[in-house]
């Protein structure tokens, strides 16, 4: 590897690669972004992953991390002075990181992606996925955050996903009963944080100079 820090393959707008920028941006580790268009990924991607799907990140000694998840744990390992993993909370934070991943991402690209999936209208898909909704909501009631009254792992690996969901059909969303995931959802997009994680930057080309992230 040639670069002097480790490389995050990126694409801005993945609700994948916005949790990983988000903890690699909250742990204050430097990486060198290479935004990656989706439709012609670059060789030095393909190289290392076989997948090739955003985020990839490759570490100093060439090992390579190619999972959201395990690259935010890589992040927090490194420096978690918020106390994201709360390990008081680490169950609840598997769990609904689970749901989330599993069911409520299987809903949410057929209720966006509706006329890919002809079994079901959108309605359909939409209303599966509000189960999940009504969990959060249920949690929100009681406390600031998904797991407590401070950020968790939970909050911040989800939150893009439900950005996505909400992104839909933002009317809907906003006069839904989920008044409390709306607030939630609405500080995360307001925080300061997330505005520097999603900032554009070009596609790489082998002979940019490095984006320091």
């Amino acid at each position: 590897m040639n670069s002097s820090l480790p490389i995050l393959y990126s694409f801005r707008r993945c609700p994948y690669a916005m949790r990983a920028r988000l903890a690699i941006k909250n742990a204050a580790i430097n990486v060198e972004l290479r935004e990656v268009v989706l439709r012609s990924k670059p060789q030095q991607l393909l190289d290392i992953s076989a997948k090739a799907t955003v985020p990839v990140l490759q570490l100093h000694d060439d090992s390579v991390i190619d999972e959201s998840l395990d690259i935010m744990n890589w992040a927090l390992a490194c420096n978690d002075t918020d106390n994201w993993l709360q390990e008081e909370n680490t169950a609840t934070i598997s769990q609904l990181i689970q749901w989330n991943d599993g069911g409520f991402k299987y809903y949410l690209d057929r209720y966006k992606y509706a006329d890919r999936y002809p079994e079901h209208d959108a309605l359909f898909y939409r209303q599966q996925g509000e189960q999940f909704l009504i969990e959060c909501e249920s949690r929100l009631a009681q406390t600031r955050f998904l797991c407590s009254h401070t950020i968790s792992l939970a909050d911040m690996a989800i939150f893009p996903f439900i950005r996505q969901f909400a992104h839909v059909n933002l009317d809907w969303f906003q006069s839904s009963q989920y008044t409390q995931l709306n607030q939630w959802l609405f500080n995360h997009l307001d925080s300061p944080l997330f505005v520097a994680v999603m900032k554009k930057y070009p596609a790489w080309q082998i002979d940019n100079e490095m984006t320091r992230f």
